[in-house]
Parts: structure tokens; C-alpha cells; sequence
């Protein structure tokens, strides 16, 4: 565990990827993990992703929420997956809100069909991460916080 409190670690991590970041998350089945690299915005503690419901990585994480990610930003960390439910669901609107502004850039190409009902938020809560900050590393186990 570093020196860093969770307000000044959060702070940091805000200015790096609340913001449309590439993040590779890997997921797990019974005999092997798999990596899939998409769009996340961070948010207190959270990266959060646009999926498909009735993806096999969302029956991975059903199956164990339990994920590994990293980005190019010399971030690695771990952290519990969460399907927060479709999108525009009156309780994920106002992050929705936040993901639109954050992916604007494709949020709208097509890519997405917003009506469909499978098209959810994934939630990963952050357990524990490590990188860099001015030439200073960072491991913080977020874990032990008493939240």
C-alpha cells in the first residue's frame, strides 16, 4: 500500500481517465481468462463500459465478477464487474449522461443500438490498482478503505 490516500489517488486517477480511455479487461471461465479492450470512463472509483448483455463476457462476469484490466497509461489493477442494466434504466441515467459526453466522439455512430434493451453499463469497482504519476509509482489497495 503507498503512502497515497484515497482522496489524492482518486483525484489523480480522475484527471487521467474520466475521459474516453481504451482499457483491456480481462474476464475468467472455468479453464482460461479473456481480454477484450473497449472504451471506459472513470468515475469515483469506477470504469465504466458500454456491453452487450448476452455477450460471452457477460456470462463470464456473471459467472465471476471478478476482472483484471490495464490501459496504455501504465495502469494495471483489479476489480469486481457489476451489470448495472440497460442503459437508459432511470437509475443509470445520470452516468449514461456522463458516457455520452465522455464517448461523443463515436457515442452516436452506430456502433450502439441504445434501444435494445441488452445494451447496459458495466460497473467495475476498483479493488486495487498500480501506476504512475510523475515518475512516482502508485499502489493503492482500495480494499482497505473503510467505504
Amino acid at each position: 500500500m503507498s503512502k497515497h490516500n484515497r482522496e489524492e489517488t482518486l483525484k489523480i486517477m480522475s484527471n487521467y481517465f474520466s475521459k474516453d480511455n481504451l482499457l483491456s479487461v480481462a474476464t475468467f471461465d472455468e479453464n482460461s481468462p479473456s481480454v477484450r479492450c473497449g472504451d471506459a470512463y472513470f468515475d469515483n472509483g469506477y470504469f465504466y463500459i458500454i456491453a452487450y448483455a448476452l455477450t460471452n463476457k457477460m456470462k463470464q462476469i456473471e459467472a465471476n465478477p471478478n476482472v483484471a484490466f490495464c490501459s496504455a497509461d501504465w495502469l494495471t489493477g483489479h476489480g469486481k464487474a457489476e451489470n448495472l442494466g440497460y442503459i437508459y434504466n432511470q437509475e443509470n441515467m445520470e452516468i449514461a449522461e456522463k458516457l455520452k459526453v465522455a464517448f461523443s466522439e463515436w457515442y452516436n455512430n452506430g456502433h450502439n443500438n441504445y434501444e435494445d434493451k441488452n445494451t447496459i453499463i458495466v460497473a467495475i469497482k476498483v479493488t486495487d490498482c498500480s501506476f504512475y504519476h510523475d515518475g512516482e509509482p502508485y499502489k493503492v489497495d482500495f480494499s482497505l478503505d473503510n467505504q
